[in-house]
């Protein structure tokens, strides 16, 4: 096993030159930093309550990360500490690779050897911006791993990860894993297919379609922490996008999951959407004023 002061120093290496969002947690070229954080001051994320722009280093960070074991062939990496809105990355194992399905705003020798230890990694995915945490990191660590950035949402790049793989539409990432560009949220969201270790079917949503804390339904948000919907149309229209693959389980960007049935809840919890959205159940809300 390798001596841990020299992969220490390794990790020390290839965190040089990267400054974090302390808000969102995304990486930029240190030598460029914008006055404020562009993903930040976007109307979907938040800057600080007070305006202020905080950056971080990432290479004097304390955070701990468990990779933890959600289904066969699928590991969750979980931060404690750090910087960033606390994202859970996925993990997924195939016979010729893994593939990292949205990418944790830290990086620890620790949690690198753990994913190495699980095969090759092959492709990190962000499902989208809010996403891209220490990518350029976790992708030098791991032998260069292409970093899939979908195109319509490279202008969201703070730094651009030397292996840069740009997408879009629908693209195999490895035999049973295909990304799918569904938009939504962003219009770039994406969510990743795998057939699953037991065939029936995994959707790694991120973003794109969350999964609610009922685990049963899913919600379409084109903001989640400023609580702004997407439309009924765009809500059915991700829901059928996604619903063209055969999926039993869904997994968000964050502990949340459907773990059977979720193809049909996603349709029916777009269907569900859509009929608020366009003001159908109106009359369950109450009145609309005080009179007189």
């Amino acid at each position: 096993m390798a001596d841990p002061l020299i992969m220490n120093e390794r990790l020390s290496e290839l965190l040089q030159g990267i400054t974090q969002c302390a808000t969102c947690g995304v990486e930029y070229d240190a030598a460029t930093l914008p006055a404020v954080c562009p993903v930040c001051a976007d109307e979907r994320q938040y800057l600080p309550p007070d305006g202020v722009q905080r950056w971080h280093e990432p290479a004097v960070a304390i955070a701990r990360i468990e990779v933890a074991e959600l289904e066969d062939r699928l590991f969750a990496l979980r931060v404690d500490g750090g910087v960033g809105i606390g994202q859970e990355a996925k993990l997924l194992v195939t016979e010729v690779g893994t593939v990292m399905v949205d990418v944790p705003a830290a990086i620890t020798v620790e949690a690198v050897a753990e994913v190495a230890k699980l095969g090759p990694l092959r492709a990190i995915i962000p499902s989208h911006p809010h996403m891209f945490g220490l990518q350029s990191a976790w992708s030098a660590a791991l032998d260069d791993a292409p970093v899939w950035i979908a195109r319509a949402d490279a202008g969201w790049l703070g730094r651009t990860p030397a292996h840069l793989h740009l997408w879009q539409g629908e693209e195999r990432v490895l035999p049973g894993v295909v990304a799918v560009q569904l938009g939504g949220h962003f219009p770039g969201s994406a969510v990743v297919h795998w057939n699953g270790g037991d065939g029936r079917g995994v959707l790694l949503s991120g973003d794109t379609i969350a999964p609610n804390t009922d685990g049963r339904t899913t919600t379409f948000m084109y903001s989640y922490p400023n609580r702004i919907p997407l439309s009924g149309p765009v809500a059915l229209r991700v829901a059928a996008g996604a619903a063209r693959f055969a999926f039993d389980r869904l997994y968000g960007n964050f502990p949340g999951a459907i773990r059977g049935g979720a193809r049909e809840a996603v349709l029916t919890s777009a269907a569900r959407h859509a009929a608020w959205t366009s003001g159908d159940h109106d009359d369950l809300t109450g009145p609309a004023g005080l009179s007189g």
